[in-house]
């Protein structure tokens, strides 16, 4: 994927209108992209430097820019939620990804997270990462396709629970980071413990406070893990001109949290800290409490994720001369 430069044939293009409106398009020799104000040819836009002004068959001026992966990210294909741009940046720093390293997520959905980890860990890194249903993992290899203009060689993508099959994938104390955007991640916490290597870091994002709950404890009663972090990003833009300087009225509030915790060495018992105790522990309303059920978990329909799934796909339009 070009970064800079001129615009060529097959890379994303976003084009801003008279209303600020946002649309984004692959770039194909002869195709035109069509708007209410009138049509823009492609070939106007192609060879056309980052940044330039066309104008439509009605009149109108568009501004064109290269897309920033924050816009591609929220206006890609999706069969199930994705994670925000706000939270994907906490992850990538809280989790401390660096490039070269050797990360394992689990949840992939329709690959937001995954291209922020790619990204992040760079060419000589390696990404697994475990999705359950085949159907999110098509959608999240189109996205991935298209953003990156191939399947990148250092990322592998899984279909199958993480802790199911993590242990025949990566070698024992090898794995860096572990992200986990799950419904349950605390089942995943032993093969967690078995992948990562001393001082390693888990990072899991979740939903809903009754989550938070279970997995903090979960990693706590493993003995292993130092005191989990929690917390969330509420992310509030601000309106500025002039003198005329507000908060928006709308903002991008909760979304998930995020909990992080280092794994210790082997036979280290982790100092006590002087905390007042909660009272009483979990009982059987509890556990019903963090059910896929109770916590609301959404389903997408097999129809919308084979559309997603398509609508990826076809996001890939390859230069001329260069085959798959």
């Amino acid at each position: 994927m070009a970064r800079r430069g001129d615009f060529q044939v097959g890379e994303k293009v976003q084009l801003s209108g008279p209303k600020g409106r946002l649309h984004t398009f692959v770039l194909e020799s002869g195709k035109q992209f069509h708007t209410n104000n009138g049509a823009i040819s492609h070939d106007d836009l192609i060879g056309a430097p980052d940044g330039s002004v066309v104008r439509s068959t009605g009149g109108y001026e568009y501004l064109a820019l290269r897309p920033l992966l924050a816009d591609i990210v929220m206006s890609m294909p999706r069969g199930a939620a994705i994670v925000y741009p706000k939270d994907a940046a906490q992850i990538t720093i809280q989790a401390d990804i660096f490039p070269g390293a050797r990360v394992v997520e689990a949840g992939v959905g329709s690959g937001a997270l995954t291209l922020w980890l790619l990204r992040a860990i760079g060419p000589t890194g390696e990404l697994h990462s475990f999705e359950r249903r085949q159907e999110f993992a098509d959608i999240a290899t189109g996205n991935v396709d298209s953003v990156f203009g191939g399947v990148p060689d250092n990322w592998h993508l899984h279909v199958g629970d993480l802790s199911d099959e993590l242990g025949g994938v990566v070698e024992p104390g090898s794995v860096d980071r572990v992200v986990l955007d799950m419904l349950a991640p605390w089942e995943c916490v032993d093969a967690v413990i078995d992948a990562l290597v001393p001082g390693g870091l888990v990072v899991c994002y979740v939903a809903t406070v009754p989550q938070l709950s279970r997995v903090a404890e979960a990693l706590r009663d493993t003995g292993r893990f130092t005191d989990p972090q929690a917390s969330e990003t509420l992310v509030r833009g601000w309106h500025v001109e002039g003198l005329a300087v507000r908060p928006d009225h709308r903002m991008v509030a909760h979304t998930g949290f995020l909990v992080q915790a280092r794994l210790l060495a082997a036979g280290t018992k982790l100092p006590e800290l002087r905390r007042r105790p909660a009272k009483g522990g979990f009982e059987d309303a509890d556990i019903e409490a963090w059910t896929p059920g109770a916590v609301g978990e959404r389903v997408p329909s097999d129809k919308r994720l084979r559309k997603a799934a398509r609508r990826a796909a076809a996001q890939v339009v390859r230069p001329e001369g260069q085959g798959e």
